[in-house]
């Protein structure tokens, strides 16, 4: 019998296009790297918009898009937009494996000691932190994260075609409009005192074309 959790994902991810080049393989258009890809590319079972508390925030300096990278704090305020696909726990482990720059093909047992416990590191590098955020359905809801709170890291702006990523994800996930998603993410640290509000306007209503 297979095991099912949900694998919420905050950043680039929100955008399905994006996560199958994670199951499936490939490079995502505007992207610097080539993923292989999970042992199990079928799509999620499901998947569902939702949120949970905290914030997302940028920070460092992403190898595959260049430009702060998009991490997640449950101890900043607010609400921080998200997407749950439901997945397998070896499609998480794959997933979870290309997000840390490590060979997918390795089960990680404490996958199972982040759905119990809570939280658990796995390395001091950058998404290498799986907190359980919740559960839905019977089952736990992880995601991965930075092992520092987003106020002790130096807060860097993304770059363009990472932040019209997000700014696909919200629209496709959330069905949010062009104001509503260019506040959402004007607001992150990172992005505010970096972008202006018109210059974020002005890739999300790109972002937003057909």
């Amino acid at each position: 019998m297979e095991r099912l959790l949900w694998y919420v994902a905050y950043g680039s991810n929100l955008h399905a296009a994006r996560l199958d080049r994670y199951l499936r393989g490939g490079r995502p258009p505007g992207g610097l790297r080539t993923y292989p890809g999970c042992r199990d590319c079928r799509p999620p079972r499901r998947t569902v918009a939702g949120s949970i508390p905290g914030g997302v925030y940028f920070a460092g300096e992403s190898r595959a898009w260049t430009g702060g990278m998009a991490f997640y704090d449950p101890e900043l305020p607010g609400q921080a937009a998200v997407r749950g696909y439901l997945v397998t726990v070896e499609q998480f482990a794959d997933i979870a494996a290309q997000e840390m720059y490590r060979p997918p093909g390795t089960d990680l047992d404490l996958i199972r000691v982040a759905a119990e416990a809570g939280r658990v590191t796995l390395g001091p590098g950058r998404y290498e932190t799986l907190l359980r955020v919740g559960a839905r359905d019977g089952l736990p809801m992880l995601t991965f994260t930075a092992p520092h709170a987003a106020s002790e890291v130096e807060w860097a702006p993304p770059a363009p075609v990472y932040l019209g990523m997000l700014a696909r994800g919200l629209r496709e996930a959330h069905g949010w409009d062009v104001g509503r998603t260019t506040g959402y993410l004007a607001a992150r640290p990172g992005v505010a005192g970096h972008w202006s509000r018109s210059g974020v306007r002005r890739l999300v209503t790109e972002a937003s074309a057909p």
